[in-house]
């Protein structure tokens, strides 16, 4: 996933770089996984860190017309403006789960046709354990990220829970 958050909201950037039309760009790579990084040293994380930064950059690269690099701005130490976190780093910072953004692994989201449809929460994908705890947050069955779906979702189970 990539996106540009400053075109929408300039506010994000100090008055110096919208004044330069700096831009920035946001690349989600959700498919290293925690085990790449889980149990090194600094050391070795520092190097994964560095070594996954440049796949994601060869990976732009491969789609673009010109190399990335050639856009980015540099900072004092005439090093390209880049902050690349890990799912350890997200998980020390955050206190994510294996510092997964989605707070579990995603799984497919529809029901199979033999699957167990006999509450609301289970009908709605916000199910847990306790029928009266229902997933609203990134973990919910359908939906999550930041879409809204998983907490709509489980108000709507609620409705039909407790009327």
């Amino acid at each position: 996933e990539i996106y540009c958050h400053s075109l929408t909201d300039p506010s994000i950037l100090g008055p110096d770089l919208r004044a330069l039309g700096a831009q920035t760009l946001t690349v989600f790579a959700l498919h290293a996984p925690h085990s790449l990084v889980a149990n090194l040293t600094a050391a070795e994380h520092d190097a994964m860190r560095a070594k996954l930064e440049a796949a994601v950059i060869s990976s732009l690269n491969s789609v673009l017309a010109e190399p990335i690099e050639d856009l980015l701005i540099l900072d004092s130490n005439q090093k390209p403006c880049i902050e690349t976190k890990t799912t350890r780093d997200l998980e020390e910072a955050l206190k994510l789960p294996g510092g997964n953004i989605f707070h579990e692994p995603l799984s497919w989201p529809f029901a199979e046709d033999d699957e167990p449809l006999d509450s609301p929460a289970a009908r709605w994908g916000v199910a847990t354990d306790d029928p009266k705890v229902l997933i609203c947050g990134a973990s919910a069955r359908r939906g999550g990220a930041v879409s809204g779906i998983g907490g709509h979702n489980a108000a709507m189970a609620a409705l039909e829970i407790f009327g």
